[in-house]
């Protein structure tokens, strides 16, 4: 007598790629109003920046159509998390946090948090300032970095009020990204004051894409497109456009395109 043959049902795993493939779209998360990663054209009121032309130079490269989907600065893991963007390019740092609850590409840059200080104090280091009142934005990586190198953490809830506390001497520095660091010693030096960036990094934080979890060929083939952007040249070209040498910004670009693994770093909470 033959006995019943029972067939166990499981569920299709997912995999966004094959997905992404089929429907021949990428719904790439990106700043709603976060210049120049993203935010809309004066003229046109299409959304520009560097995230934008890296979605775009991603959907390329993977060979299928761009959808943009703006998203807020407090949304943008969310987005990603619930599935309703595939990819998140939002000048999006690496944190133990955030590698809990979505999954990172290589890093295509490593941002820095650095330290302004009057410039008396320019070429002081960071072990100066040990114990000494430093400002930041309150529930920042920066706020963090502030920790993590010993100082006493003076928080606001914006970067103009931290700033500002930098200036009228009630903090001897203040942390934030090297990009707006240099905006800040800039419009300061217009008001004839006169700040400087201390040159050792509060800390480093790889910039990478962000993806759901658990989609290990999305990843690989988001990692795969990145290094090829890497070699062509295609970031090197849209980093020069909006934040190089010859932009306000005037940041070079330092690092390659590299497994987070491969990084030297301090991992912020």
């Amino acid at each position: 007598m033959a006995l019943p043959l029972t067939l166990s049902v499981l569920p299709a795993k997912a995999d966004l790629l094959s997905d992404i493939q089929s429907q021949g779209e990428l719904k790439c998360a990106v700043y709603s109003d976060v210049p120049p990663f993203s935010a809309p054209d004066p003229k046109t009121r299409q959304l520009v920046g560097m995230d934008v032309d890296l979605c775009n130079a991603l959907a390329k490269q993977m060979g299928v159509k761009l959808q943009l989907m703006p998203t807020s600065i407090e949304a943008r893991i969310a987005v990603i998390a619930t599935g309703r963007a595939d990819v998140l390019i939002a000048n999006l740092a690496y944190t133990k946090t955030r590698g809990k609850q979505i999954q990172f590409s290589d890093p295509y840059y490593v941002a820095k948090e650095m330290l302004l200080v009057k410039k008396p104090n320019a070429d002081k280091m960071l072990a100066d300032f040990k114990n000494k009142r430093i400002s930041a934005t309150k529930g920042t990586t920066s706020e963090q970095s502030i920790v993590l190198k010993g100082g006493k953490p003076l928080t606001f809830q914006d970067a103009a009020s931290a700033f500002l506390a930098l200036e009228q001497n009630k903090a001897v520095g203040f942390v934030t990204n090297t990009m707006t660091g240099i905006k800040m010693i800039n419009q300061a030096k217009k008001e004839g004051i006169d700040l400087a960036m201390i040159k050792e990094p509060m800390a480093l934080e790889p910039i990478g894409i962000g993806m759901k979890r658990d989609e290990p060929a999305l990843l690989a083939k988001v990692n795969d497109s990145l290094k090829a952007m890497d070699d062509d040249g295609t970031i090197d070209k849209i980093w020069a456009t909006w934040i190089g040498p010859n932009t306000e910004y005037k940041m070079v670009r330092e690092e390659r395109v590299q497994p987070l693994a491969s990084l030297k770093f301090e991992a912020l909470e």
